[in-house]
């Protein structure tokens, strides 16, 4: 097939300029206010739930997972979108049980808050896991993904060297404005993101026969969401051995999601937060993945899966509205790099500076940070040109995490819901599971000797690593001051519904929230 031409006019960039110097300037008009590391690195704890259930939507929905999704439905069908429903499942479990631990703590990271509960092994571990993943997989796969847009207008420049402008941007508005520069600018971009996505599914709708001419195109099974056990590439039992696990890693655990929810200026803000962002969820079957199909009938031959969505805005946007959705999909990647990077600085400077050196001022800490969000924006820049080894962006991301996050899930919800986790028992468990994973990871992904499927990985490594956890925590090494990070089936007063509406109490919002979730899988199974 003949590719669309990728230019973009005098008015596009006009926009793209002038969402540039948007962005940057309330990076400066942030680096004013915040003085200390509270403010910088959790905006002050002083957040509201629409801010926080935008920011958490945003920073989520990435360039990766916009060129992911729609790349994979195209070359797929629409059970991608598994990964988004359960993400509102998931994010209701963490509001009702697992949020009020977190807020109750007032810490700075997860890290941290496995140190409360364990030890500073734990926290030292899983702080350098969750940097390792925070580089390779969420920065360098979205600075990836935003290289590959920007190289169809630029066929000529090197990726290496678009990559290195891309982080460059987001870097310094990050490094400047903390935490609160992050949220609002996610707040922006999330508009434009949702304004480039619904404009073009509607576009691409009206290009198409209607719903016939993608049947013409699908197989049934390609538009189900539940597939056969032995479907090559999402089985349904992998929604619960490796979606679900994956899934809380990442809303539950990984520090620059997680971060929006510890800056919520109350546990009933952020619990409203948390089920706004998994409502937005529910939205991407129609404005990401969908598309995908409709890209088999417009663009039936093209040559990689991940051009689906670049070319669809290049082919179908005129003028002028094409520059506001590139300036979408770049918002979609700033806003997942300027989480990420401001994610890494808080773990390197409050659990490895600052443990290290407690007398530090908090305005010192907040330099710091800045000075490691520049760090970092280079290694992420460095390694970002190497997932062109990988079949597919999305494939590479999912199966990083397969094999690595599963461990800290069995230990985090160990040390939630049991009273009897001890820290010996912890570290044995993330050890043991990090041997296992590494093993696995060679044996069936690297030399082929195992046929496992990739999301039936991480259920194995979880119960390998629950039941070393069992082992290894022994009566004597029990703590018991400890209540206060620990599920107790006992509504905090804070968290309590008030004398306000009754649509307010987030009960009912949760269970609304996943009846809409059943209603729409089972429309789709």
């Amino acid at each position: 097939m003949t590719l669309p031409r990728f230019t973009l006019s005098p008015a596009d960039y006009f926009t793209i300029a002038l969402y540039a110097a948007v962005v940057l300037a309330i990076g400066l008009y942030f680096a004013r206010r915040e003085h200390d590391a509270e403010q910088y690195f959790l905006a002050g704890r002083r957040m509201g739930w629409p801010l926080i259930g935008v920011s958490l939507f945003a920073s989520n929905i990435s360039s990766t997972t916009l060129i992911g999704l729609s790349g994979n439905a195209y070359g797929e069908g629409i059970a991608v979108f598994n990964y988004e429903w359960m993400a509102a499942l998931v994010l209701v479990f963490i509001a009702v049980f697992i949020l009020p631990a977190y807020l109750r703590a007032l810490v700075y990271t997860i890290p941290e808050f496995l140190e409360r509960r364990f030890d500073r092994r734990v926290r030292y571990y899983f702080s350098a896991l969750t940097l390792f993943l925070n580089i390779v997989v969420d920065t360098a796969g979205s600075l990836y993904a935003g290289g590959l847009v920007v190289q169809l207008i630029f066929p000529d420049m090197p990726l290496w060297q678009i990559i290195a402008a891309l982080t460059l941007v987001a870097g310094l508005y990050t490094a400047a404005g903390g935490l609160a520069a992050v949220m609002v600018t996610d707040a922006l971009q999330a508009l434009l993101l949702g304004i480039g996505a619904c404009v073009i599914a509607w576009i691409a709708w009206e290009r198409i026969d209607g719903w016939q001419s993608i049947l013409a195109v699908t197989s049934p099974q390609q538009l189900s969401l539940i597939l056969p056990a032995d479907d090559p590439h999402l089985p349904w039992p992998g929604l619960f051995t490796g979606v679900l696990l994956i899934g809380f890693y990442f809303w539950g655990m990984n520090q620059f999601m997680v971060q929006r929810l510890l800056s919520a200026a109350s546990l009933e803000q952020g619990r409203r937060g948390a089920l706004f962002a998994g409502l937005l969820k529910l939205s991407v079957l129609f404005v990401m993945v969908m598309p995908g199909l409709m890209a088999r009938v417009l663009y039936p031959d093209l040559p990689d899966q991940d051009l689906v969505f670049p070319v669809m805005m290049f082919d179908l946007l005129p003028p002028g509205l094409l520059g506001l959705v590139f300036v979408g999909l770049l918002a979609a990647l700033m806003s997942s790099i300027d989480s990420t990077l401001n994610s890494a600085s808080t773990l390197v400077t409050m659990d490895f500076v600052h443990t290290r050196a407690p007398h530090l001022s908090r305005h010192a800490l907040m330099w710091i940070g800045r000075g490691v969000t520049l760090l970092f924006m280079l290694l992420a820049m460095l390694w970002a040109p190497q997932i062109s080894q990988f079949s597919s962006l999305f494939n590479y991301l999912q199966q990083v995490l397969a094999y690595s996050v599963s461990p800290v899930v069995a230990v985090l919800l160990a040390g939630v819901f049991w009273h009897g986790a001890s820290a010996n028992g912890a570290v044995l468990a993330l050890l043991g599971g990090l041997v296992a994973g590494a093993l696995l990871f060679y044996f069936n992904a690297v030399a082929g000797w195992l046929t496992i499927h990739f999301l039936y990985v991480p259920a194995i490594l979880f119960v390998f690593s629950l039941l070393l956890l069992v082992i290894g925590s022994r009566a004597a090494d029990r703590r018991e001051d400890i209540d206060a990070l620990m599920w107790t089936g006992k509504e905090p007063a804070a968290g309590r519904p008030g004398r306000g509406a009754w649509y307010a109490d987030f009960r009912l919002q949760a269970t609304l929230l996943l009846a809409l979730t059943a209603a729409l899988v089972v429309t789709f199974a």
